[in-house]
């Protein structure tokens, strides 16, 4: 096979050592080195005594970020690359020749590195991923919160939407300090739940023992201090967008979009597609678009495939979104939800509003442009005739008698 690369290495990550495996002119070389900084700085320095510039490593886990972060800095080629795309032949299997195995696979241009971002998109996707984890738990003890008031008897959860809002929170601070007092905390209510305060002494009529106390205390406490931690991670994500905020407002244009999804997906794909040649490899790299599964020319199913959870994840909320805006404006992706999911399920049609919303960021990011809704009779213009087919049949098979004339 055609040598590609004359001067290349091969690194084979584990949390405590790295087995590095140079490939020159004069042979091959291999070395176990530990994963200390000062051992990755010795690594590095033996690199480049040996004049290489391409590295090839394995993505293990999170190990592989403390060698990139160091080669990346010196002027070397490092490349990520998928453990499952590079698995040697099964037999005898070491560190040393699963080094050697990669190394072998660089130096003939057999590996397919993966988009690894720059510092500032990484440091910014661990910030909004920070912050996604830290709203997931709020979630979790807000469920807390609502099972305990359960078990004593406190059904607030049925008159207030929200029992973590500012009229139940200051009612659930009551409960916490022991007040039994069901009118005086029933005026506490503001807002909308004013117009409730008869139902809100009934609901908050119940027996919070001293131990439910205690714990209602303590989850009030943990959420207040999740909501100034995630206020601050807002603060220091706003100001690392502010250089995008361009590209902010293109997304915000979309129906089901806002700020915060938003930003995860900027955090996620970056603002530079030209490294996508089509909308079709930007979706197939974020595994957001059908299967492909063909033989003797019948199509399987197939799954979508693994991909980034953060973006789909991301894409599928704000494909959920923009069918519940529907209900009060029509839009395109919602007429495609009510089309998909009456004879492919509700799963597969919000994937599949997920897939025509990342088509959409794709061009929008590309080339700039704002967001054009189609509408939600796009599919019934496309196919005009047959709409009409269909439903003069329809109404035939029911025993009447149709004539159509254009409006």
């Amino acid at each position: 096979m055609r040598v590609v690369h004359e001067r290349c290495a091969a690194l084979d990550v584990h949390k405590k050592t790295v087995v590095a495996c140079a490939m020159t002119a004069q042979g091959r070389e291999t070395v176990t080195f530990g994963t200390m900084t000062r051992d990755l700085i010795r690594l590095a320095e033996w690199l480049t005594e040996r004049g290489v510039r391409v590295v090839a490593m394995e993505s293990t886990g999170v190990y592989w970020k403390p060698i990139f972060n160091i080669l990346e800095t010196r002027d070397f080629e490092p490349l990520v690359v998928n453990a499952r795309h590079v698995k040697a032949v099964p037999g005898r299997k070491t560190d040393v020749k699963d080094a050697e195995w990669l190394a072998d696979l660089l130096r003939h241009g057999l590996l397919r590195p993966s988009y690894i971002p720059d510092r500032w998109q990484r440091e910014l996707r661990e910030l909004v991923r920070y912050r996604k984890s830290l709203i997931e738990e709020r979630a979790r003890l807000v469920t807390r919160v609502q099972k305990l008031l359960e078990g004593a008897n406190i059904k607030l959860g049925d008159v207030a939407s929200d029992v973590m809002g500012m009229s139940g929170r200051a009612m659930l601070k009551q409960l916490a300090a022991g007040k039994t007092n069901t009118k005086a905390m029933a005026d506490l209510a503001l807002s909308n739940l004013k117009k409730k305060k008869p139902e809100l002494e009934e609901a908050l009529t119940g027996s919070v023992g001293k131990h439910q106390q205690f714990m209602l205390h303590s989850l009030i406490r943990l959420v207040e201090e999740l909501e100034d931690e995630i206020a601050g991670l807002d603060e220091e994500v706003e100001k690392r967008v502010r250089p995008f905020r361009a590209a902010l407002a293109l997304l915000d244009e979309i129906p089901g979009i806002g700020p915060l999804t938003a930003e995860a997906v900027l955090a996620e794909t970056g603002i530079d597609m030209s490294r996508f040649p089509t909308a079709a490899h930007f979706a197939s790299w974020a595994k957001v678009c059908p299967g492909n599964k063909e033989s003797a020319g019948k199509r399987h199913y197939a799954s979508a495939g693994i991909g980034n959870p953060y973006l789909r994840t991301a894409l599928v909320e704000a494909a959920l979104g923009a069918v519940r805006a529907g209900r009060a404006k029509p839009n395109f992706f919602s007429a495609r939800y009510q089309r998909l999911s009456a004879r492919r399920g509700p799963k597969r049609a919000a994937m599949a509003v997920a897939h025509s919303m990342l088509i959409a960021i794709y061009h929008m990011l590309k080339d700039g442009e704002h967001f054009n809704d189609l509408g939600p009779h796009f599919h019934d213009e496309q196919r005009r005739e047959r709409v009409v087919r269909r439903s003069m049949q329809r109404l035939e098979d029911l025993g009447y008698k149709v004539t159509i004339e254009a409006a």
